[in-house]
């Protein structure tokens, strides 16, 4: 029968958030002096991720018997019961105490609950305390939560409120990761465009930015994960146009191409802005490249508005997607409206797919006998500054170099072989 861990465990779903929020947990844990536990840090974004959770879960009690297993993160704020009802789960814990060391101080002794804290504003985002195990690039979350109420979203009743993290603080932990050597820095939060908006003077992400590059000029990078195109300020686009540094890569939540979708998600920004985002962005820095996220089946949409959607990766030059077939999450308003058949959605979710494919072969195609500078990674691979994914073989993780680019194959780039 397999031991319990000597030092605690934590698995990880979801966003790059809950990696760096796992960090902090593991640190907290290993620190309150506890053994034998397996923390499972759950994703609530679809329910499918939730399902996995649980089937973690259960994989976990199965192979690990004698663990204790603590379940936390979005799913386990939403529906606590759920996962205080399985037999296998010692202790459920919120978002908005995972990532406190007192949290973590024996734990042990507490009964498991059916109920937790909801996050309120008063609650900042997750120190980072240390960068992510088995990563080369250092994600620094900036902000937590959401003021936003997309109808289909249900991370909101998950997260709380948007929350920033104050910019000495976050300044003070970029230092830190600079100093042990760290080439990439990637600033992430839930709606990280939002960041500053609770803080004094409501400073805006562009201002992050700039600061962040002026006073740190032995970064060779900085990269921003998912953004809101309608929520970029001006000294952030600007920021885009004139700091090399900044990284030309943009992961947009864009969801739909169709306006009365976008109306009917409750977005914030119309087809046309959108197209008129990426247009100018890239007029400006003609090596910009952007993925986005696109939900296929939302609740009323008919062949001529997923057509739009399929249409809006070729307007808006978009190279790499994250399609998501729509998922009714209880308790938001998209579960109550007149739903796509399941067959449909699947096969809009893989016709969406194979637009992105077509997109990204086009966009490997492109990079053929251009230099690019590459920051090696762990497993062989690595990334061009543009987010494009390259082969590099027997590169040890962490150096960033120049190469030409030979060709393109399986989804990434070829460097040459001698």
């Amino acid at each position: 029968m397999p031991d319990a861990p000597d030092r605690p465990e934590v698995v990880t779903f979801g966003c790059r958030l809950n990696l760096v929020e796992s960090e902090a947990i593991r640190t907290f844990a290993g620190q309150g002096g506890e053994k034998g536990v397996v923390i499972v840090n759950t994703c609530a974004v679809t329910a499918e991720a939730t399902r996995q959770a649980r089937q973690a879960i259960r994989r976990i009690a199965r192979e690990q018997p004698q663990a204790r297993i603590v379940v936390t993160g979005c799913a386990a704020q939403i529906a606590p019961q759920t996962f205080s009802a399985m037999p296998e789960v010692a202790h459920v814990m919120g978002n908005a105490e995972k990532t406190m060391a007192t949290s973590w101080d024996h734990f042990s002794a507490r009964e498991n609950v059916g109920s937790i804290a909801r996050a309120r504003r008063g609650n900042a985002p997750a120190p980072a305390l240390a960068a992510i195990e088995g990563h080369t690039r250092a994600f620094l979350a900036v902000q937590n939560g959401c003021d936003h109420s997309c109808t289909f979203c249900i991370i909101p009743q998950g997260r709380g409120p948007s929350r920033s993290v104050g910019e000495d603080d976050v300044l003070a932990q970029a230092h830190r990761f600079v100093a042990s050597g760290h080439k990439e820095l990637v600033l992430t939060g839930v709606d990280l465009t939002s960041w500053g908006s609770d803080l004094a003077g409501a400073p805006r992400l562009g201002r992050l930015v700039r600061r962040l590059l002026r006073e740190l000029p032995k970064l060779p990078r900085l990269r921003l994960s998912s953004i809101d195109c309608i929520e970029a300020d001006a000294e952030l686009v600007a920021a885009f146009a004139n700091e090399e540094r900044l990284t030309p890569y943009l992961h947009l939540s864009l969801q739909s191409g169709d306006d009365l979708i976008l109306k009917r998600m409750k977005r914030r920004h119309s087809r046309a802005q959108a197209v008129e985002f990426c247009g100018s962005l890239r007029e400006s820095r003609p090596d910009m490249a952007f993925g986005a996220d696109l939900i296929a089946g939302f609740p009323s949409e008919d062949d001529e508005a997923f057509a739009r959607s399929v249409a809006l990766v070729g307007d808006c030059g978009l190279a790499f997607l994250h399609v998501f077939p729509f998922s009714a999450r209880a308790a938001t308003p998209a579960a109550r409206m007149r739903p796509v058949p399941a067959a449909t959605v699947k096969a809009r979710a893989a016709a969406l797919r194979e637009a992105g494919e077509r997109a990204l072969a086009c966009h490997l195609a492109q990079q053929t006998g251009r230099r690019v500078k590459i920051l090696a990674e762990r497993g062989g691979m690595g990334r061009a500054a543009d987010f494009t994914p390259a082969k590099t073989p027997g590169m040890a993780p962490g150096r960033l170099f120049e190469a030409e680019i030979a060709g393109f194959s399986a989804g990434s780039l070829d460097l040459p072989t001698s």
